[in-house]
């Protein structure tokens, strides 16, 4: 389902979170539509996260390591095909092979963690679509959804990053109470939510309860609020955070000496449209 195109302007949980570390950042993504070009991060990501979804497409009793080697590597293969300028992330061909095998090794460890053959999920890179009470749009692409015999959901999400250190853990689960209100605006409470984090073999899991959805829909509403207000004054502020040495639209920002472009009034109207007017 990785081609399902929203139907409605909407928040994710990835741009609420970038709008509470730096609006401007948000504005330039959300409003200007500003690409960032790929990284070895996002690429292997990416990559990852096909061969996952794809090999969940196979039939249960062939989802092996050996399976799911080849379709990384079919993965891969069609990524370069599609565009050989990605080798140009690469130093040489040492650092590319070092790329590789860091792939390779988090497949390998996917199979520590989980027993492919033993699970039937009920939807794979799903875009799932919900408002909230107060009229929120939001929208999200959910890796994996299992659902038990007796209806009860869970979530599972892969990362290829670092596994957050405890101090960061409730940052990190944020996606995860951002899935469970969207299931349960749509289907249900999920019973269980997972970070699968495949560099470490480690799982970071929550268990959400309705308290949990009540706060986060709430908090999404004042968020929006503060998003709808910068909007209308056309002025989203920088704000400078511990990531800003990663952003990718630096050169744009006037806290790095950057020239912000003139908004555009087409992504305004756009971004507005994700939430209700004023009463």
């Amino acid at each position: 389902m990785r081609n399902s195109r929203p139907s409605h302007p909407a928040l994710s949980a990835s741009r609420a979170k970038e709008y509470q570390r730096c609006p401007l950042q948000f504005r330039l993504h959300v409003v200007d539509r500003v690409k960032e070009p790929p990284t070895q991060a996002t690429l292997l990501g990416t990559t990852v996260h096909s061969a996952l979804e794809n090999l969940y497409a196979a039939p249960r009793m062939q989802r092996d390591e050996a399976l799911a080697h080849n379709l990384l590597e079919r993965e891969w293969k069609a990524t370069l095909e599609q565009d050989p300028t990605v080798m140009n992330l690469f130093q040489d061909h040492a650092d590319f092979e070092r790329w590789y095998a860091r792939m390779r090794s988090m497949i390998s460890n996917y199979f520590q963690i989980e027993e492919p053959r033993a699970l039937e999920p009920y939807s794979r890179e799903a875009l799932v679509e919900g408002t909230t009470q107060d009229g929120v749009h939001l929208l999200g692409y959910i890796d994996r959804v299992d659902r038990a015999p007796n209806g009860d959901l869970r979530v599972i999400d892969y990362k290829t990053g670092k596994a957050p250190s405890e101090r960061f853990q409730e940052e990190a689960l944020f996606q995860m109470r951002f899935y469970a209100l969207l299931l349960c605006l749509t289907e249900r409470l999920p019973k269980r939510t997972q970070l699968v984090y495949l560099a470490s073999q480690k799982v970071l899991t929550f268990d959400p309860d309705p308290a949990d959805i009540d706060r986060l829909s709430a908090q999404l509403s004042s968020l929006w609020e503060q998003i709808r207000n910068d909007a209308v004054k056309e002025y989203f502020p920088p704000r400078k955070n511990p990531l800003c040495n990663w952003c990718g639209v630096q050169q744009l920002c006037p806290l790095f000496n950057g020239e912000t472009p003139k908004i555009p009034q087409e992504g305004l109207e756009r971004l507005l449209a994700v939430g209700p007017a004023p009463r």
